[in-house]
């Protein structure tokens, strides 16, 4: 079964802790899982250099999750044999002032792909609806509207050349206990913990809730969710890497044609 089937969520989705730790992709051995997402990570470039010599496509990759869930650690693994040239991060923290003085979905806008581009999006539009609903900042009326107004930004992006893929990396609650633990007790990695963490932590049912409603809200074939059994760092990279590679080789991506002009010239 292809990934994109397997991991693809639907209307009835539930997010719960016990499908993180799933593995569906996994050959059982660590070193040959970690070896199989850098072949695909290799066949993603050779897929992404077609997309950026053709410029006739758009690829827009949304990572959603609670903290710690592994957005960063994806973009390590995933996307670090592209080149550079052809991919894109934007990272979404808090709005600034005048992120604020506009509508939510302004800063969002100017980083979707250009043409022959890879963006990801390290957290996405969907905080306005999550976060936002966690601590009330907007009522369940305008969480609605909100839906309406994703859905509506999607589809314009899918008609004018965007190819969406959204993953939601999904951990279980005990997963992040470790993680965030992991980053206290090592000092070297005390530059990855966030006090704020803790408190978001405090809403972990809330925030499963939000999720299942987020997607099915907003789960289209021009614009599908994906759940992601995150617990495995490296089946979480798997899971993605054959997602990715699979909606590309979809796309019957082709070099340019040649250019009859530079036939037979020679360089003195």
């Amino acid at each position: 079964m292809k990934a994109c089937k397997q991991f693809r969520a639907g209307k009835n989705t539930r997010i719960k802790d016990v499908d993180a730790a799933q593995k569906p992709l996994s050959s059982g051995d660590k070193i040959k899982d970690k070896e199989l997402v850098t072949e695909l990570a290799t066949q993603i470039a050779a897929q992404q250099e077609m997309l950026f010599a053709g410029r006739s496509r758009k690829i827009l990759v949304v990572l959603q999750g609670i903290d710690t869930s592994g957005k960063d650690g994806t973009v390590k693994e995933v996307f670090s044999v592209i080149n550079p040239q052809g991919v894109q991060i934007a990272n979404f923290k808090a709005p600034s002032d005048i992120e604020r003085a506009h509508d939510y979905l302004w800063r969002v806008h100017q980083q979707v792909p250009q043409w022959g581009e890879i963006m990801v999006f390290n957290r996405s539009h969907y905080e306005d609806v999550l976060i936002t609903r966690v601590h009330d900042w907007i009522d369940e009326a305008e969480c609605e509207r909100r839906y309406g107004q994703i859905r509506d930004f999607e589809r314009m992006l899918a008609e004018t050349g965007t190819t969406i893929i959204k993953c939601l990396l999904h951990i279980s609650k005990d997963e992040q206990r470790d993680r965030l633990q992991e980053r206290i007790d090592d000092p070297a990695k005390h530059w990855k913990f966030d006090i704020q963490d803790l408190e978001e932590r405090k809403s972990w049912d809330k925030y499963q809730e939000l999720f299942g409603k987020a997607i099915q809200a907003t789960d289209a074939d021009h614009a599908p969710w994906y759940v992601i059994p995150a617990n495995s760092k490296t089946h979480r990279n798997l899971a993605i890497a054959s997602i990715l590679l699979e909606t590309l080789i979809d796309l019957k991506l082709k070099p340019p044609a040649a250019k009859p002009e530079l036939k037979g010239l020679k360089i003195e």
